[in-house]
């Protein structure tokens, strides 16, 4: 059995992953910060709950330590927790944007390592956008053009970033990043634009069930792998 962890999978994206894993046949825990809402994704899809706050240390590490005590590996690992941070640019704003966007990607993983470094096929997937993208921010024809998302988008260049630099300190795992497509979810809803979940989840998917040889340090969506 395959088994994965999905951040902020109580809703969305990451709900919708747990989802499609699940009918693959994935051991799946959603890791949610909310006690409550988390159970209750879990009860709903048939996966198992894991109380995770990307943004809080003991949190992650108690988190990871649970599996490990009850699994003892990691296969795949799924950073989907994300904030938009539409409420303003200052210094407070940027710091909660990228402590969750990107940091929270550092703590999971960090914590993740031991456990990944024990499966035969250890696999990271980041769920980022290409709205940390220069090819696509600068793009008259992609919806990132005109996106007023400044912190959003740094902190998604970031995590892309992440992605990379963690494919090459670490060969024996792979790391790749996913422009999973516009999106309807809870952090859309204000610009009433989006595809659904289900459809999204599915490049995420793919990324999360690559072959032992399949390929790391890349930024893919459904079409494969796009410029950054």
């Amino acid at each position: 059995m395959t088994v994965t962890l999905i951040t902020g999978a109580n809703k969305g994206i990451g709900f919708e992953t747990a989802r499609q894993l699940l009918e693959l046949g994935h051991v799946v825990y959603v890791g949610a910060r909310d006690v409550e809402r988390g159970e209750k994704a879990a009860a709903a899809l048939g996966a198992r709950f894991v109380q995770l706050d990307v943004t809080d240390d003991a949190s992650v590490n108690g988190a990871l330590a649970a599996i490990g005590s009850a699994e003892g590996r990691l296969d795949v690992l799924v950073h989907n927790a994300g904030v938009l941070g539409n409420d303003g640019v200052d210094g407070p704003a940027a710091l909660r944007v990228f402590d969750t966007n990107a940091v929270g990607i550092v703590r999971v993983t960090e914590a993740a390592l031991a456990l990944l470094r024990r499966s035969s096929n250890p696999t990271v997937v980041t769920v980022s956008s290409s709205a940390g993208s220069f090819w696509a921010v600068n793009n008259p024809d992609r919806p990132e053009f005109q996106l007023p998302l400044s912190l959003y988008s740094a902190s998604k260049a970031a995590a892309t970033m992440l992605t990379v630099q963690y494919a090459k300190s670490q060969p024996g795992i792979k790391f790749n990043a996913v422009e999973p497509g516009t999106t309807a979810t809870d952090m859309t809803a204000a610009f009433g634009i989006g595809r659904s979940p289900e459809e999204s989840a599915r490049t995420v998917v793919r990324l999360a069930t690559l072959d032992v040889d399949g390929p790391t340090g890349t930024f893919q969506d459904e079409t494969g792998v796009l410029p950054w």
